[in-house]
């Protein structure tokens, strides 16, 4: 009876307030949808995301005097011009490097087995040279399954004709509609919440900052650190150098450990091509500073109090909404953990508890002997 009495007191102080409740039920509500409905309803979710992108310009474009549908029109083209680049450009460049690459593997393990071979000698005897063998045989057999998995899966995944032609059709569709009637929707979307929405508003606020902040913010470093690889790559002559860069500008969307794995393939394809000499220096040496400019200067120009979330938090949040998810789960993993910490530090506390913490606020006077 205790226990039910101690989860009742608790639950009353947390839960007393009916905003919080409506809180949480919208959440759910929105997770639930999400989970079930994602896959349908991918097109329009893309669609949003990218109009909450597209959003900074059309208002860096007002704020010079450019009306505001002149300023979607203008946003809107340059979107549709970057995306038809993409496709006729990038993508199919990308996937004949992609498929390169998988027909090089063998060569590549083979290169690798020719360094193995010295390997004992080199480590004094802690390995014997059957081991070494073991090792090296266990490691391209799982790359060699790895490899033709990855053909497999990329191609099972490529949608059909139909599909492609859908999500080509309706994600800039949904974009130019949701930039165009964005302030129609926002009305409309208020008018389902309640009229008194003080904790809403308090974590749609602090989402809002963190969230376009971040967005946005993230958008930009992936064009900026994959331009810069792929420039270096093809600069110093790197096989696959747009297949590369590509991997190395999607891997900051994984904090920390983005990349740390993807440093592995682009060693590997430098060793293959050139061994240990010195261009295989001068491209790791370029690679470095790209990666500790991107994580010492852009990062924080960038995202400059966006984010204030533990890296253990980060990780976190990587692993559980990635496994969700997917891809979109980990690019919006930060923002949602974010938007768990808006929800817990804007949750309204307990009488007692606000009284002793804000007792100005709640017109306590405090004794003056205090």
């Amino acid at each position: 009876m205790k226990f039910m009495d101690v989860i009742s007191g608790w639950a009353n102080r947390h839960f007393a307030n009916e905003e919080a409740i409506f809180l949480i039920v919208f959440l759910c509500a929105g997770f639930a949808v999400v989970i079930s409905l994602g896959t349908y309803l991918a097109p329009v979710l893309t669609g949003l995301v990218l109009a909450f992108v597209l959003e900074g310009l059309v208002r860096r474009l007002e704020q010079v005097k450019v009306p505001r549908f002149a300023a979607m029109l203008i946003t809107f083209l340059i979107f549709v011009g970057l995306l038809v680049g993409f496709i006729l450009v990038v993508l199919p460049l990308v996937w004949q490097q992609l498929r390169a690459l998988v027909d090089a593997v063998p060569a590549l393990l083979g290169r690798l087995q020719e360094a193995s071979i010295n390997l004992p000698e080199s480590l004094n005897g802690v390995l014997t040279q059957e081991q070494v063998q073991t090792y090296i045989d266990l490691a391209v057999g799982e790359v060699g399954n790895l490899s033709r998995g990855l053909v497999e899966t990329l191609v099972s995944q490529v949608p059909s004709v139909v599909g492609l032609l859908i999500y080509l059709v309706l994600v800039p569709i949904s974009v130019f509609f949701f930039l165009k009637d964005r302030d129609s929707l926002m009305i409309w979307f208020g008018s389902l919440l309640p009229r008194e929405r003080p904790l809403l508003e308090r974590v749609g606020g602090e989402m809002d900052r963190q969230l376009a902040n971040y967005v946005r913010g993230k958008f930009i470093e992936i064009f900026i650190v994959g331009s810069a690889s792929y420039v270096a790559f093809e600069l110093m002559g790197l096989n696959y150098a747009a297949l590369l860069g590509l991997l190395v500008g999607i891997s900051v969307l994984v904090p920390y450990v983005g990349a740390a794995v993807v440093t592995i393939p682009v060693a590997l394809v430098a060793y293959s091509q050139w061994g240990w000499t010195a261009e295989f220096g001068y491209l790791m040496g370029a690679y470095l500073v790209i990666q500790g400019l991107d994580g010492n200067v852009l990062v924080p120009l960038l995202f400059s109090g966006a984010v204030n979330l533990h890296p253990i938090t980060i990780i976190v949040a990587v692993l559980a909404f990635g496994g969700l998810w997917g891809i979109w789960g980990v690019f919006f993993a930060i923002p949602l953990a974010t938007l768990v910490k808006a929800v817990y530090g804007a949750w309204p506390e307990d009488l007692e508890t606000t009284a002793i913490a804000r007792p100005d606020e709640l017109g306590v006077v405090k004794p003056a002997s205090e």
